[in-house]
Parts: structure tokens; C-alpha cells; sequence
């Protein structure tokens, strides 16, 4: 707090919390408020024609008063929503002292502070659900005031509706803006949607490290760490995939786990470099069962979550309706640039690159080029939930060749509203063939490209000890929210996006400080 410059307001509220103590009023007091309803549940539950009034106790931060005289109309906030307090002055103080009243209520509290509620539940002449308050108590005093949205000829003032306020002061724009607190009970609805589903076909969710000694499972730069007591690098990990391979080989049938990963790169609407993906590996089954497990999980979250299996993103309704086309990566390509990936060696991908303006990299081998003509050409115009499917090799390093095309993979992504939600293969469990593939990748480092994996000798020789056939299947857990709650960007759906460091504003006491260092100096 040293060196802070205090507003008027956040003077005056410093003032009321000592005047509170001068009272004998703890402004933060340690004991327990028992809470016995709330606001929703309150309003919800309530029949006018009740015998005995409902006796409650209830808690929240008080976001509106009404003085008028001997009686004060509350707005009272609780994590379920806002219900009405009436506060009568001989009510709350029947003897001689009407200090809480006079002094409390009408002067020291402030909006957004903290106050518990006792009294019964009854409905006003207006109509309006209310708590008859018989007794107050400050809970915890607000030092800062809230944004407060004021209405003059028809134009709202003082919304708190920067987006980048309202990231970086998440906790604000939880209370003031309605409808953001809705946006993370459907992110938890759709994690226990998921989880329900998994379980309810015999899948064990484990977890898997973090810290890594190699980055693998995924192309991506890592983010890199030391650890100082086996005096070692490590890696945050890039994806969990590799280690719940292990598990498969350990004998588990079906393994998923909800995993925080990290990709040191670049930010923008639909990226953050911490993010969560979901990643799920099933023995005995191969990517066309997981696109149909896949679909059916999709269409159960989009009902779980807004009761109907269409959402409205933008300009677009999306169908989450199962079943969902399936368009391989080839013909996907041909359609939209009319030209065959098939058989084309580097330098025509690389040719036709520089012929449609893409920009690529002297490093990219065949995998990013048609990877980079995928993504600039076809992928923004998919809306629809469709399969992309059967990727060239070169494109999926751990992924089992096509058993009818051994230039093709068994893989598909899952693109949605223009953007890739899932990615699965079957699985590939040959250790040499793995093996090989991991060379090969070892060869794009080489070139340049600090995206290719890295050869992961464990992971190889667990492989060696025998894999039964398995899919495996990943989807990012922001994006799928994005969609699920209709938000089109990621900041949105995450609680405490990364931002550049904040800057703040020096007091006039530091900059003299300063000034006169330098000035000594």
C-alpha cells in the first residue's frame, strides 16, 4: 500500500472502516456466518400462501441502497443472483440505540461491501420477493469502489466493459457484469458432462507429469525450466499423450485425463499459451470408432449445457447433431484450391505455396507445407461440425499408417466453426516404425524447424514391451467451451488469461524519489 495514491471514494470508505471499529464493529471479523438460502433458491422456493413466513440467513455483497428515511431497500448479491432486503430502523434496533441504523446502514456501509442477513421472506406491495431484515451484521468492508453503471439520456457511463480491465481484474467483472459467471458454470457443466460420459463406458481418469524431460506428443516450441535439485532441464509439457500411451502398455484399457498444457508461442482469440486439453486413449478401438464416440459426446455436452444441440455463435448456428460429415484431407485440399496434394513431392507443395501467397518456412518439410495449405485454404471455411480425415503421413508422426493407403495415416480433426477442436488417430504401436517417424522429425530439427518433436527413447522402448491397437483423441477444452457458450474469444472462457505485465501508474511521491536519486547520481 506504500506509496499508493488513494481516490476521494477510497478515503472515504478507509474513514468508515475506523469509524466501524470505533464502534466496536470488526469490519473483517473471523467468525463463522452461517448461511441458510440463497437468493435464487430463495425466490424460486417462495408461495405467497405459505402458513409461516420463512425464516433465512443469507450473505452477499451489497450492490444498491435505498434510503427513505426510517426504512432502507438492499440489493443484496450471493453467488446465485440478487434478491431485496427491507431494513426497518426500529426493526433492526428495537431499544433506545438506533446506531446501527442511523450510523451503519445509512452512512458506513458502502456498495460492494460484504453484510449477512437475518430475518423472514415476504413479497412487498410491488411484488418484488424481499427479506425482512431483524438482524445485520458487516461481514467484510469493500476499500475500493465498484464500477457502477449510470444511466443519462438513454447512455450507459462507467460500464465495465473494457476487455482488457476485464481480464486482468476478472474478480471485478464477475460481480458487476451479468451473464460472465454463467459462462464458467457451463465450463464446469461441460467438464462433468464429460467426465459422466467417460466414466459411464468404463474410461479411468489418471493424471500425468508436468514437468517433462522431453517435450513430446504434440509440435510445439515448449516452454523450458531447470530444476535445481537433479540440476536438469525440463520441459512444461506440450501435450499428456505420450505418457497415457505408457498407461495403455501398463495394461489400462481406457485412460483420459484434463490436462493443463503450455506452448511457448503465439497469442491471439483462440490461442493461450496455458490451455486445457482433454485426452482420452481406448485399447482394442481405431479413429472411425472414436469419430463416432466423438460425435455422440459432442451432441450430449451441447443439450447438457443449453438444452438443445444447436448453438449460435455469431452469425452461424451450429448443429452438434450427430452423425457429422467426414471429408478426407486430400479431397478437402482439391476442393477448395483445386489442387492433388497426392504423390507431390516437397518442392510442388512448396511451389504451389509461393504461387497461392502462403507464407512458409525454408525448414517446413512436406507435413507443415500441406498443413500451412490446409490451413490458409479450407480449414476457415468448415462451420459445420466435419471429420477431416485420413492425413498424409508426413503430417502425423504418431499416428498408425492407413491400412489401405500406406502414404495416409489413420487420423482425423474435428474442425468447428472454422477452427480445429479435436485431433485422433488410430494409434501407431510399431516400435520401429515409431522409432523411424521420430527420425524423421529429428531431421526437420535439423533444418530449422524447433517445432518437430524430439526422439523419445522411453516412450520407444515401452512400445517395444507390446501396445494393443488403440485410439486416442484430444480435444482443446477452451475452444470447446468457446462453442458450447457461443464466445468467440478465448479470453472469454478463461478466468485469468495471460496479459502482457500491467503498467501502473507511478505515484508523485516515487517519481520525486527517483528524481532525486538521479539527480544525486
Amino acid at each position: 500500500m506504500a506509496n499508493q495514491e488513494l481516490s476521494e471514494q477510497e478515503i472515504v470508505r478507509r474513514r468508515s472502516m475506523e469509524a466501524l471499529r470505533e464502534m466496536g464493529i470488526e469490519p473483517y471479523p473471523a467468525a463463522e456466518y452461517v448461511v441458510t438460502g440463497h437468493a435464487a433458491e430463495i425466490k424460486e422456493n417462495f408461495r405467497d400462501e405459505a402458513e409461516e413466513k420463512r425464516e433465512v440467513s443469507v450473505a452477499g455483497r451489497l450492490m444498491s441502497r435505498r434510503v427513505m428515511g426510517k426504512a432502507t431497500f438492499i440489493e443484496l448479491q450471493d453467488s446465485t443472483g440478487r434478491i431485496q432486503v427491507y431494513v426497518s430502523r426500529d426493526e433492526l434496533c428495537p431499544g433506545e440505540d438506533k446506531a446501527l441504523y442511523n450510523t451503519v446502514v445509512k452512512k458506513l456501509l458502502d456498495i460492494g461491501d460484504f453484510i449477512g442477513v437475518k430475518g423472514y421472506v415476504f413479497r412487498t406491495q410491488m411484488g418484488e420477493i424481499t427479506i425482512h431484515a431483524q438482524e445485520l451484521t458487516v461481514l467484510s468492508k469493500s476499500l475500493r469502489p465498484l464500477p457502477v453503471v449510470k444511466m443519462k439520456d438513454g447512455k450507459a457511463y462507467d460500464a465495465f466493459t473494457d476487455p482488457e480491465q476485464r481480464y486482468r481484474q476478472r474478480y471485478v467483472d464477475l460481480v458487476v457484469n451479468q451473464g460472465i459467471k454463467d459462462i464458467f458454470l457451463k465450463r464446469t457443466k461441460i467438464f462433468n458432462t464429460m467426465r459422466e460420459y467417460f466414466n459411464e463406458h468404463g474410461i479411468m481418469e489418471v493424471e500425468t507429469p508436468i514437468l517433462q524431460s522431453i517435450p513430446g506428443g504434440a509440435s510445439a516450441r515448449p516452454f523450458i525450466t531447470h530444476h535445481n535439485a537433479l540440476d536438469i532441464p525440463l520441459y512444461l509439457r506440450i501435450a499428456n499423450e505420450l505418457y497415457l500411451k505408457r498407461l495403455i502398455v501398463g495394461g489400462f484399457e481406457g485412460v483420459y485425463e484434463f490436462a493443463k498444457d503450455f506452448r511457448n508461442e503465439g497469442m491471439d482469440r483462440t490461442h493461450n499459451p496455458e490451455f486445457t486439453c482433454m485426452e482420452i486413449y481406448v485399447s482394442y478401438k481405431d479413429y472411425k470408432w472414436m469419430m463416432s464416440f466423438t460425435e455422440k459426446l459432442l451432441e450430449k455436452i451441447c443439450v447438457a449445457v443449453n438444452g438443445t444441440d444447436e448453438v449460435k455463435i455469431g452469425n452461424h448456428t451450429i448443429s452438434f447433431k450427430a452423425p457429422f460429415p467426414r471429408v478426407t484431407m486430400t479431397q478437402a485440399i482439391l476442393d477448395k484450391t483445386g489442387f492433388d496434394i497426392t504423390g507431390k513431392s516437397e518442392e510442388e507443395l512448396r511451389a504451389f505455396c509461393k504461387q497461392e501467397g502462403i507464407e512458409v518456412d525454408e525448414s517446413y518439410g512436406k507435413g507443415k507445407l500441406i498443413d500451412e495449405i490446409f490451413g490458409e485454404k479450407c480449414e476457415g471455411s468448415y462451420i459445420q461440425p466435419t471429420f477431416i480425415i485420413d492425413y498424409p503421413i508426413e503430417m502425423s508422426p504418431l499416428t498408425k499408417r492407413h491400412r489401405d493407403n500406406p502414404e495416409l495415416t489413420e487420423r482425423f480433426e474435428l474442425m468447428v466453426n472454422g477452427k480445429e477442436l479435436a485431433n485422433a488417430y488410430s494409434e501407431l504401436n510399431d516400435p520401429i516404425d515409431q522409432y523411424e517417424r521420430f527420425v524423421e522429425q529429428m531431421r526437420l530439427a535439423d533444418k530449422g524447424d524447433d517445432e518437430a518433436m524430439i526422439i523419445d527413447g522411453d516412450f520407444i522402448r515401452a512400445l517395444e514391451y507390446g501396445m494393443p491397437p488403440t485410439s486416442g483423441m484430444g480435444i482443446g477444452m477452451d475452444r470447446l467451451t468457446m462453442l458450447m457458450t457461443g464466445q468467440e474469444a478465448i479470453q472469454e472462457v478463461l478466468l485469468f488469461p495471460q496479459m502482457r505485465p500491467e503498467k501502473r501508474q507511478k505515484s508523485e511521491d516515487t517519481e520525486k524519489e527517483e528524481a532525486a536519486n538521479s539527480e544525486e547520481v
